[in-house]
Parts: structure tokens; sequence; C-alpha cells
């Protein structure tokens, strides 16, 4: 009988899980209108508005369990020179150029960020790539990232991999995220939980917030 997947990564010694740590923050990825708009070219697809909806949940935690917050999003200068080769890969990142489509680059209702909450714009999919993320991150101790934002295979998953790489255990919230397909999305989401990052539900990211740390 054929190898399963599940047996294959075991074999592997793939999926040992990561503990959550004792100062938290919670990471906002590029959760803007580009994602959520139907018209967008980066229209993230059906699953996009009950992940935002869920984001909002998150944050709300978040907020309530005082931990820092941090937003990032993508922003160009007219033409996309900072953006590189992504941006000649990817030609629907022009809707991100400075003052192109404001509509487009605003965050989404509900996941604006407030007063206090760390704003971080970036040119490439991870949010750690070219930022201030990872010394911020460290200056302010922390230890766990708690993810959510678009897209799965995209930016979450890049972030993700830094996050690991940086030395901070990621943990990305699966209602949360969202992608253009269920394929990439559930793909990205076993591969995260198999060798980088723990993907946990909302429910338990909310007990792990209200807890004593």
């Amino acid at each position: 009988m054929a190898e399963s997947l599940d047996e294959n990564y075991a074999r592997g010694g793939f999926g040992k899980s990561l503990a959550f740590g004792r100062r938290p923050a919670l990471l906002v990825i590029d959760f803007v209108q580009a994602y959520l708009a139907p018209g967008s070219p980066l229209y993230a697809g059906p699953g996009v508005e009950a992940a935002r909806a869920a984001g909002v949940d998150l944050l709300a935690a978040a907020r309530a369990a005082r931990i820092p917050v941090l937003h990032t999003h993508v922003v160009y200068q007219p033409g996309g020179r900072d953006g590189g080769i992504f941006f000649r890969k990817v030609p629907a990142l022009a809707c991100f150029e400075a003052g192109a489509h404001p509509e487009l680059a605003s965050f989404a209702p509900g996941l604006e960020p407030v007063a206090g909450e760390t704003v971080i714009p970036k040119q490439y999919a991870s949010a750690f790539f070219g930022t201030t993320l990872a010394s911020t991150l460290t200056s302010l101790g922390i230890d766990t990232v708690l993810i959510s934002g678009v897209s799965t295979s995209g930016c979450v998953r890049a972030s993700a991999v830094d996050c690991c790489q940086y030395g901070f255990v990621p943990v990305v919230v699966r209602e949360t995220v969202a992608d253009r397909a269920a394929g990439p999305h559930e793909a990205n989401l076993f591969d995260l939980q198999a060798k980088y990052a723990e993907v946990t539900d909302l429910a338990t990211a909310r007990r792990y917030l209200s807890s004593p740390r």
C-alpha cells in the first residue's frame, strides 16, 4: 500500500509542536482593501471576508490582553523601482504605488491601526525583509508572534518562515488568514505546521491571550 502524505511527513520527523511563549505580539499582515474588494486584481477570494471578521476578533483579543500589535502594508514609490523583481513578477502590485489607488491601499474595516500600534511599510512578501520588524520585536522582548492576514501562500507564509528564522515562535491563526483558492491555502497551512510554525485555531489563540503568562 502506498504511503500516505501524513505517514511520509511523520517518517521524516516533521510536525513537532512548538510551545507558545510568555511575551506574544500580534502581526496583522497586509489586511487592506486590495485583497477584499472583488474588483481588485489582488482580491483574495470568497473566504477573505470570513478571515477579516475573524481577524477583527483576534485583534480585539490582542488589544484586551494589551500585547503589542503590529500592522504591515505594501507601498511603492511611483514606478515601483523599490519593488524590484517582485514588482515586475506581479504587475497587480502596481495598485500599491503611493497615491495611485488609496481606496485599495486603505486598511480593512475593523482592522485599522490605532494610536500606539506599529505600522510597518514593506515592499516584498515577508514582513521581515527590508523592514524594522525583527528589531522592533526584539526590543520589545517578544518571543511569540500571532499571525493573521493575507495571503496564506504569499505574505503570510513568507513572514511565518522568516519569523521562525529570526527566532520568534510563529503562530498562524487559521481562521484569520485567506488565499485566492482552497488548494494553496490548505497546502501552505499544512507545510507551515510541518516545518516552520504552529497553525492554531482562533479559540486556542483567544485562550492563550486571556491566560496568565
